[in-house]
């Protein structure tokens, strides 16, 4: 269990319908895609163009460290799967490492038409190091934690106006907002939003979300 300073800790720093998602087993150890420990989110009936808001372009003052060309481009990241996506990118290497000890590479990777809403290493930051460490080395917890940041459908900028939304954790966040400033659970904000990849639309955030525990 998350330890009672972890809870101060995190609390600190971060301020409907009900989705059939399920937990399964898996192992993976070595930090290649293996089977995960999360049943991948149901297909929504939306294609990509619909949800995510076809012409719509990555925003946030974050995006400009997005590299022009190669993988960890828009365009580089847009071919990819959305764990593979992020691990091309160096600002989510924190996330991606936790991401491979939960084992849900690939239930990430396989999911359709899903948002993530992706921590930076500066969010995992704020998190002091040793609280950080108990929660990757505790597998339930954290695959309770991350995906809590995973929605089971694709949210364009707009729907991010206000609104709450289930979570893979089977728990709901909020948002709020308008224009290129948006908020989730009224302290995480976006920093670079409606990046997309093969399989998802990924929101880059400022802060941990945390579910209850």
């Amino acid at each position: 269990m998350i330890t009672t300073r972890f809870h101060r800790a995190a609390l600190a720093v971060l301020g409907a319908v009900a989705l059939p998602l399920a937990l399964t087993a898996c192992s993976g150890d070595d930090g290649k895609d293996t089977k995960d420990s999360a049943a991948a989110p149901q297909e929504s009936e939306s294609t990509p163009d619909d949800a995510a808001g076809a012409g719509d372009q990555p925003f946030g003052t974050a995006c400009a460290s997005v590299p022009a060309s190669g993988a960890g481009s828009f365009d580089g990241m847009s071919k990819d799967p959305v764990s593979t996506a992020a691990s091309n990118n160096p600002d989510l290497s924190t996330l991606v490492t936790a991401v491979r000890k939960a084992g849900l590479v690939d239930t990430l990777n396989n999911a359709r038409n899903i948002t993530v809403f992706a921590p930076t290493n500066d969010a995992f930051a704020k998190i002091p190091k040793a609280d950080l460490d108990k929660v990757l080395s505790d597998k339930a917890t954290l695959t309770k934690i991350l995906t809590y940041h995973v929605v089971a459908e694709k949210l364009a900028p707009a729907q991010l106006a206000s609104g709450t939304y289930p979570t893979l954790e089977k728990g709901t966040l909020t948002t709020a907002g308008s224009g290129e400033s948006y908020t989730v659970n009224d302290s995480a904000k976006v920093v670079c939003g409606n990046v997309s990849t093969a399989n998802a639309t990924v929101h880059i955030i400022d802060t941990v979300l945390m579910p209850k525990m």
